[in-house]
């Protein structure tokens, strides 16, 4: 749901305080065919927000996509935190990774290339379930509801989830009968989390819309 020009300009000059690592990768990726998939820098900032707030050491994220959310989380880590990043594009990721190394911060990241289902079950038999501080997914929308059940068994009590473009647009409140099926997988996710006794959430109207959740 993208903003009016000014409006974003506003945001990005007096609502945000993007760091230099990060406004070079944005202006890198800027002429990047999928540029508009890119996390938004008021989304980016949230992240890196939540994770000094809760106090995180320990996060995931579900679709990386050009390094932009995870650069900002890795930059929001303290020393000796870890960053484990799902994708399944090696190129995408090694344009990622030529930013991570500029910003001193590969370190801090564990990138995991191939189908993010495999990746978490392979997570969940290794015993990594309820390690998890925060976990951030914004993938495949066909595989949302793997991804939040999966994540629920990672993240710890109290931790917190936070699932990307969940209105895709607004179409997820405007039904059609021509609407891709994916669509339909986001709203019905939406329903049932509004209701499940599992979690706390709040859906913000930033980016394509955020849910954050938080395990009780």
């Amino acid at each position: 749901m993208p903003l009016e020009p000014d409006i974003a300009a506003y945001l990005l000059a007096y609502g945000t305080r993007e760091p230099p690592a990060l406004k070079a990768l944005r202006e890198a990726t800027a002429g990047h065919r999928l540029a508009h998939l890119r996390t938004s820098p008021e989304q980016a900032a949230l992240l890196a927000f939540l994770i000094r707030l809760s106090g995180a050491r320990r996060c995931l994220e579900v679709g990386t996509f050009l390094g932009y959310s995870a650069l900002a989380m890795a930059l929001a880590l303290p020393e000796g935190g870890k960053l484990v990043c799902c994708d399944l594009s090696a190129s995408f990721a090694a344009v990622a990774q030529q930013h991570w190394e500029a910003a001193n911060i590969s370190h801090k990241i564990d990138l995991r290339l191939g189908p993010a289902q495999r990746t978490l079950a392979t997570m969940l038999a290794e015993d990594e379930a309820d390690r998890y501080d925060l976990i951030f997914i914004d993938a495949d929308k066909p595989s949302y509801p793997f991804y939040v059940e999966t994540a629920l068994r990672l993240v710890r009590p109290g931790g917190l989830i936070v699932l990307d473009d969940v209105l895709l647009e607004g179409l997820v409140a405007r039904p059609a009968l021509d609407e891709p099926t994916y669509v339909g997988v986001l709203r019905a996710l939406n329903m049932k989390l509004a209701h499940d006794p599992r979690v706390e959430l709040v859906m913000l109207p930033i980016g394509d819309g955020m849910t954050l959740l938080r395990r009780r």
